[in-house]
């Protein structure tokens, strides 16, 4: 995007009011393919390769948190050939890209059951992790195997673990024990590929997360959408269920 002086002075009103945890449910790979003649798989590369653009625009407007939508709980039941592909994808990614994200001080984590990934997906993303563990630069954090009902149900396992009965659990002690909690509230929700639902995506966090659905898909989302988004977020006049004065 060619920076122009509305941009910049966009721009200027996202660092000062943007949010500051940005949720992308990435939607549209395969039919970005189709459209093109092409197989699904390579979609999904295409739409790795914008991730990556991504997180360098999100840390340019001082976004703190990232949190991908990188493989659900139900994209399972896709064929064995587009999930094994999506696997070795993560491995391509880490092996090509990682060097560059460490670089920039970017820290992976992720959220989600990582327990059924296969070993060597599940070893290259571990690597990626615990090599990023001290960086201070945004957090990428990527949802794989990740379905936001599993993580409440993944959550009231952990916090049965910690002794709190069901009858005493509030909603300040489940944000306690959520794969999120070490970050700031979810902010703003992005949707590319022209659907208008979450898709099981962060649905605790989202309760007061604003909301932006574009029409295009994932491999032709552009810094200009991220800009957009942002900056109609830090317009927005977030309530909370209160009422202004």
């Amino acid at each position: 995007m060619m920076e122009t002086m509305e941009s910049r002075e966009k721009i200027e009103e996202i660092l000062d009011h943007g949010p500051r945890h940005v949720g992308i449910i990435l939607d549209g790979n395969g039919r970005w393919a189709q459209k093109r003649g092409l197989v699904r798989t390579e979609g999904h590369k295409a739409g790795a390769g914008k991730v990556i653009e991504a997180c360098r625009w999100a840390d340019e407007l001082g976004i703190e948190v990232l949190s991908l939508y990188a493989f659900s709980t139900e994209n399972w039941k896709r064929s064995k050939e587009e999930v094994a592909a999506l696997m070795s994808l993560l491995i391509e990614v880490v092996r090509i890209h990682f060097k560059e994200l460490m670089d920039e001080g970017a820290k992976i984590t992720v959220m989600g059951d990582m327990t059924r990934l296969p070993l060597p997906t599940r070893k290259a993303v571990e690597y990626a992790i615990e090599k990023s563990r001290n960086n201070q630069g945004l957090v990428i954090n990527i949802g794989l195997n990740y379905g936001g009902r599993d993580e409440i149900i993944r959550a009231f396992h952990r916090a049965g673990q910690a002794g709190i009965s069901p009858q005493d659990l509030t909603a300040e002690d489940l944000d306690a024990f959520l794969d999120t909690r070490d970050f700031p509230p979810l902010d703003l929700i992005i949707r590319t590929g022209g659907e208008i639902r979450l898709s099981n995506f962060m649905i605790w966090q989202a309760a007061y997360a604003e909301f932006a659905f574009l029409d295009c898909y994932w491999p032709d989302f552009s810094k200009e959408d991220l800009v957009q988004a942002c900056f109609s977020f830090s317009h927005r006049n977030r309530r909370f269920g209160g009422l202004t004065s």
